[in-house]
């Protein structure tokens, strides 16, 4: 391992991978606990998949820009340690898969040449800040969120308060009103929006999706660029001190969100004020590096099916507000591209556009600034890697998670039936491949990472079983979601649920219905007006059961008979910890906030005691078999069952001490206070729980 560490020139990176190096050592030794490795190695974009003894990788890119020579690193990557696909997901991330663990410090290495990093990918954490891919040439944004997007990214990387949170929180930014970066369904959404000539946003608080999918509410109709992450911060710290930790089903911001009410939390955000370290953050979007187009000579280009490139020019063709220049959409099938492709793409994007492309949510790419007069000629250099297919965001481009391919919580194939379902959308409904009104989604469980509970026609993957006990593959068909625009969205009513070798015809009655009887209006606008009822009473001839054949017991995709598995999932795993394993943690985040409180980081140091108290607390209340369910109540009940019984002694009681943390301004002096703080807790708790162990 060593021959790679000193090519690192980022200390804090080097350490990273290190420590990672050295916990896979551990754990292969016996070391270290399954559960808590799990934990550490999804924090770093290590992610277990269905096959067992290998990873699936997740590369982090922030708001889906990756430069080119970013993406010949992953190419280099892919080849080296994977198998030479790419994946791109719905959060403008890049998978590759079938990698071997002890490799991935390697792996993070090679990566970390070209400035990308897995960190924080995966797990309890601020997961990959997404955004409108036609940031900064959206034709209807009032200035470009990507400084504010990858500000953001760099604020919460690493940082102390968004590490060890419930369960992930996940952040977009949106161009314009028509909100294509979905604030609707996140923990914190943000729409670009001038106010009496100052930068700011909407701000939506606590939306998602999932099996219980929640509107988010409005938190700020408007607020200034300077105050985003203060703000952020804020909502993070709450979540991290009250949100659910035990039951993973309810462990998200949504669910405090509903249990609390919106003005209990402002009211929670409020009391976090003083411990945030900035109550102003100017992002200065002046210093975003500047767009750098090449200046090529533009070269004879002779097209010779011209309807197959005017189709392509309607519907992948997007103006963008530079006078002279327009982006190229590529419809990536289900997010899968290969090395070979890649690589030629990027050497294409570099010496006639600008040097950068963008991942979207719908899981394709978006090249920007290509000059009008070479569109000819990225049609002819596309057409070679076969990324000319019409449709880029329209009914024919559907969105699906990887599914039972290689995800240990899936239960029916998504890939499989979406490339179904767009061979029939092209054979019998031609005209949908340039119908920007209809949006289609598959996800493989109810996790929704395909999002298709948010979408005009939705497909969960599910399983029947019949009256012989006989189990086939299913969907769960929904209908009714959508994008409204500015921070407005419906979720989608699950109507029926059919055999998967039904969904191409659940499809054909759904579009036909709609083409009979839908007089222009939009998708959802109809479904709206006729409910759905209406739509059940058409489809639920294709639920019954009772005569399924052989082929309904071999999912899409696949040529062997369906067996429902699911594995363990690593979303956000909760972990289950042994009291000596909490007390080792309490002192890392001692050894943390004293390594922060060296280097002149004083709300690092502060919040790094702040776990360690809480943990140790933990530890003892893990010992009496007593819930410890979110922050707040280890730290009443740890007063409760110790300190009001007398058993262990805190002067003025232990949530006061702790709570010093929202009621000081992070300086040095309290960090070096608090510091001391939490090394008296660890010892009188370690001193505690070792009496305890002797009298037993």
């Amino acid at each position: 391992m060593q021959s790679f560490r000193t090519e690192i020139e980022n200390p804090v990176v080097e350490k990273d991978i290190i420590e990672l190096e050295k916990k896979i050592r551990q754990f292969k030794e016996g070391k270290v606990d399954e559960e808590r490795f799990r934990s550490l190695r999804l924090a770093r974009g290590v992610y277990g998949q269905r096959q067992p003894g290998v990873q699936m990788i997740r590369i982090k890119l922030p708001y889906g820009k990756v430069t080119t020579n970013q993406l010949l690193r992953i190419c280099d990557v892919s080849d080296e340690f994977s198998t030479g696909r790419l994946h791109i997901t719905t959060r403008q991330d890049i998978q590759i898969h079938y990698v071997d663990l002890e490799r991935t410090p390697e792996l993070w290495a090679q990566l970390e040449k070209d400035d990308v990093t897995l960190r924080e990918a995966c797990g309890n954490t601020v997961r990959n800040v997404t955004a409108s891919e036609t940031a900064g040439i959206d034709l209807e944004e009032p200035f470009d969120v990507s400084p504010y997007a990858h500000a953001v990214f760099q604020y919460f990387l690493r940082n102390p308060i968004g590490q060890e949170m419930g369960r992930k929180f996940k952040v977009s930014f949106s161009a314009s009103d028509a909100d294509t970066g979905l604030s609707y369904m996140h923990d914190l959404g943000f729409i670009a929006k001038i106010e009496n000539g100052v930068k700011g946003f909407k701000v939506m608080l606590a939306g998602g999706l999932g099996s219980q999918p929640r509107h988010a509410d409005e938190l700020y109709s408007f607020l200034p660029s300077d105050q985003i992450i203060p703000l952020m911060e804020q909502v993070i710290r709450v979540f991290d001190r009250y949100g659910e930790r035990k039951s993973r089903a309810k462990a998200r911001m949504k669910f405090l969100l509903k249990d609390i009410g919106l003005d209990a939390f402002k009211e929670l955000l409020e009391q976090e004020k003083t411990a945030v370290p900035h109550q102003t953050y100017p992002i200065d979007a002046e210093s975003y590096p500047k767009v750098n187009i090449a200046q090529p000579k533009i070269p004879t280009v002779e097209i010779k099916e011209t309807l197959a490139y005017e189709l392509w020019k309607s519907t992948n063709v997007i103006p963008q507000k530079q006078d002279g220049y327009v982006a190229i959409g590529i419809k990536v099938l289900l997010g899968d591209f290969y090395t070979d492709k890649a690589r030629q793409l990027a050497h294409l994007v570099k010496e006639y556009a600008a040097g950068e492309l963008r991942l979207s949510l719908r899981q394709n790419i978006l090249i920007p600034y290509v000059k009008e007069e070479l569109v000819p000629y990225f049609y002819q250099e596309l057409e070679k890697l076969g990324f000319v297919e019409a449709g880029y965001n329209k009914a024919l481009d559907i969105t699906a998670c990887p599914g039972t391919d290689t995800c240990n919580l899936g239960i029916a194939s998504s890939t499989g039936i979406a490339a179904e379902l767009e061979r029939v959308i092209k054979a019998e409904y031609p005209s949908y491949i340039n119908n920007p009104d209809v949006v289609i989604k598959i996800s493989g469980c109810m996790n929704a990472c395909g999002q298709h509970n948010m979408a005009h026609i939705g497909f969960q993957g599910m399983s029947v079983r019949t009256k012989d006990k006989l189990v086939a593959p299913a969907l769960q068909v929904l209908l009714g979601g959508g994008n409204h625009g500015n921070g407005n969205g419906t979720f989608a009513d699950k109507v029926v649920k059919v055999p998967s070798k039904r969904g191409p015809q659940a499809l054909r009655l759904i579009l036909d219905d709609y083409e009979a009887n839908g007089q222009g209006k939009s998708f959802d606008a109809y479904y709206a007006e006729k409910g759905q009822l209406y739509f059940y009473d058409f489809l639920k001839e294709l639920t019954d059961v009772d005569n399924l054949t052989a082929e309904d017991f071999i999912d899409w995709g696949n040529t062997e008979k369906y067996k429902k598995e699911i594995g363990v999932g690593e979303c956000a795993g909760v972990i289950v910890d042994l009291v000596a394993t909490l007390f080792f943690e309490s002192q890392e985040k001692i050894d943390n906030a004293t390594e922060a409180l060296e280097q002149g980081k004083w709300a690092a140091s502060i919040y790094y005691s702040y776990q360690s108290m809480v943990n140790s607390a933990k530890a003892l209340l893990t010992s009496e078999k007593t819930k410890v369910n979110t922050h707040n109540s280890i730290i009443k009940d740890f007063d409760a069952l110790f300190v009001a019984t007398n058993r262990i002694d805190f002067e003025g009681g232990f949530s006061d001490l702790v709570l010093q943390l929202n009621q000081n301004e992070p300086t040095e002096t309290f960090a070096k206070s608090y510091l001391e703080d939490a090394k008296k807790v660890l010892a009188k708790l370690e001193a505690f729980r070792n009496l305890e162990l002797q009298e037993a």
